[in-house]
């Protein structure tokens, strides 16, 4: 099979690695021209929580190819797509001509891009996987895992529910990196995972702080609490059951709906999130930038759906309101943006 990661970023690389050193060829597609001139001429170095490298991404001996995407002229069996969503209208256009008849995309987006990715390329070309594991780039062609090794996991599948007949190529695939999950309720492991997304992601843009000092700061892990309260009503409301994280009932840990389950909840976020704590969300790179980031296909999921079921959002309302805020230039994040959500709840 033709194979390609379009996005080859921090998590992109750190997956493309793996998938390579398993003998697998992969080609590296992504903007940054000299990310590309690393990965083409020493290949990846992965750091961090673990450490490995790759040989050239050259083309060269039955290797796979660092490339731009205006370079790209294979037509590809799979492609696993690790770009901003803001961006996918765009990137589908192009990948529509860079896929093979029975060729598939595989999303590992943050939120639900398969809503949307399905209408642009029709249900039978689109699957969709969530990461339980984070990386941040620290120079060209070399990525930093930032999640403890053991702990890191994929969800595979697709909004049908239905099997796919790629499914099982794909698993393949990622089983190069660590272990892969098929739910048959696929949609509710993706609200698992936007359910954790919105807390940590979301109050990381709003603080400028790591996902283990969110939950460490009471402030900011109350917050975060009360998106996640949020999330689990909007699921509840739509009729979606909300999936296990790894085996763990996360809405029987973390709802509730007084004091002493609110106390509860508080002892276990930051137990749950330890091994990933070193992770920040990939938006405050976006926000260093001036680039708009992805606060709208997290927290706006929630938020949005709020208003399809009538369930009230203020926490994720006022995430979304306080990031915009700060791409507009007119706030910094900072931990003290905590501030601004008093008198929510």
């Amino acid at each position: 099979m033709e194979t390609a990661i379009f996005g080859a970023g921090s998590m992109g690389t750190a997956l493309g690695a793996y998938i390579s050193n398993a003998g697998v060829v992969v080609d590296m597609i992504t903007r940054n021209k000299a990310h590309v001139e690393a990965l083409k001429k020493t290949g990846a170095k992965i750091g961090g929580t673990v450490s490995l490298s790759t040989a050239p991404f050259d083309g060269k001996d039955g290797r796979g190819l660092a490339m731009l995407p205006a370079e790209m002229k294979k037509n590809y069996d799979i492609i696993i797509l690790l770009t901003k969503q803001l961006e996918n209208a765009a990137i589908a256009e192009l990948l529509k001509n860079s896929l093979s008849p029975g060729g598939v995309v595989c999303t590992l987006q943050n939120g639900i891009p398969e809503f949307g990715l399905e209408k642009m390329f029709g249900p039978e070309r689109v699957l969709g996987a969530m990461t339980a594991w984070g990386a941040e780039k620290t120079s060209p062609g070399s990525v930093a895992i930032t999640s403890e090794p053991g702990n890191w996991s994929f969800a595979l599948g697709s909004l049908s529910g239905k099997a796919h007949p790629r499914m099982d190529d794909v698993r393949r695939l990622l089983e190069k990196m660590c272990t892969v999950e098929t739910p048959q309720n696929y949609i509710g492991a993706r609200w698992s995972k936007l359910l954790i997304n919105a807390a940590f992601s979301g109050m990381s843009a709003v603080t400028g702080c790591n996902f283990g000092q969110v939950a460490a700061d009471k402030r900011m892990r109350t917050c975060a609490l009360y998106v996640i309260k949020e999330c689990i009503d909007v699921c509840r409301a739509a009729g979606i059951h909300i999936e296990p994280v790894q085996g763990k009932d996360i809405v029987r840990l973390l709802y509730f709906k007084n004091a002493l389950g609110k106390l509860k909840a508080s002892i276990i976020l930051p137990i749950a999130i330890k091994k990933h704590r070193l992770i920040k969300s990939s938006m405050l790179g976006d926000l260093d930038q001036g680039r708009p980031c992805e606060i709208d296909a997290i927290n706006g999921v929630v938020s949005d759906f709020g208003k399809t079921y009538n369930t009230s959002t203020p926490v994720n309302d006022r995430v979304i309101e306080i990031v915009h805020s700060i791409e507009r230039g007119e706030r910094k994040y900072d931990p003290q943006n905590v501030g601004l959500f008093a008198k929510l709840w």
